[in-house]
């Protein structure tokens, strides 16, 4: 247990923790509203926006940023106002953002060194300010759910019947999806682009196993991802491998588990 007198290591589990916090919550959300593959729409998008950071030497975690939250509202925009398919509109999104990252990257002169970071994760190099930054972030989000619970259960199960009772339903939708897509940009720092759907998913998927009230599966949803976070990162850290793999297999093997213990 040495390795948590080193700071490096005290940052990275702290991330982990807050990270795990937000996504369990915005994966209850994505899940109830049955647009689990928009998270992978919007990873991609983020990976056009680093792109064009490193092309034009602009912070790439920032232009990440703006591509998920301006691809996360093409696609609310396309749903609502063009009648478009949400799983088109996310396949649309999911397909320039790909596009759009590897043309900005192979533009890009010289060697990107921290791409591979961005592609499979390295919690190990989160700073200070990422962890103020995440604290704020899932104090926000937390916030808006507990003064808003009631509506954001009606608008992610049933949006029509929301509108009928004069619900900000359009409101929530944009709120939503913007936290959605910083949700997405911080935790590409834990998983990477390549898991990160995962992450987004596993958690809910094991708590539905024992409970389906939507104030519940948070709340379980919760305890799992922290508890399959934290584990993940002292396992990558006693056997020398990247914390994101271990995380989403010591989520997978809660699963199998949960359906084993539930038959």
């Amino acid at each position: 247990m040495d390795i948590l007198l080193y700071p490096f290591f005290q940052r990275a589990l702290a991330g982990v923790i807050l990270i795990s916090v937000a996504v369990a919550i915005i994966g209850t959300y994505i899940m109830s509203r049955r647009m689990v593959f928009i998270s992978g729409g919007i990873t991609h998008a983020c990976f056009g926006g680093l792109g064009l950071g490193y092309f034009l030497g602009i912070n790439p975690i920032a232009m990440a940023a703006a591509a998920a939250v301006a691809g996360s509202l093409g696609v609310e925009w396309l749903t609502a106002r063009r009648r478009v398919r949400t799983d088109s509109a996310i396949a649309v999104v999911w397909a320039v953002g790909m596009a759009l990252g590897i043309l900005f990257i192979f533009l890009t002169s010289g060697y990107v060194p921290e791409l591979n970071s961005f592609l499979f994760g390295n919690v190990l190099t989160v700073t200070g300010s990422d962890l103020w930054m995440f604290l704020a972030y899932t104090l926000l989000l937390s916030l808006f759910f507990i003064i808003g619970f009631r509506t954001i259960v009606a608008v992610a199960f049933d949006p029509d019947f929301a509108t009928v009772n004069r619900l900000p339903v359009r409101l929530v939708n944009y709120t939503m999806t913007v936290f959605v897509a910083v949700a997405i940009v911080m935790a590409v720092r834990l998983v990477g682009i390549m898991l990160l759907m995962s992450l987004l998913t596993l958690p809910q998927m094991i708590a539905e196993v024992w409970c389906h009230r939507f104030g519940r599966l948070v709340w379980l949803s919760i305890i799992i991802a922290v508890a399959g976070g934290v584990g993940g990162l002292f396992i990558a850290y006693w056997i020398g491998v990247p914390a994101s793999a271990t995380i989403v297999l010591l989520l997978t093997a809660f699963y199998v588990l949960a359906r084993i213990m539930r038959r």
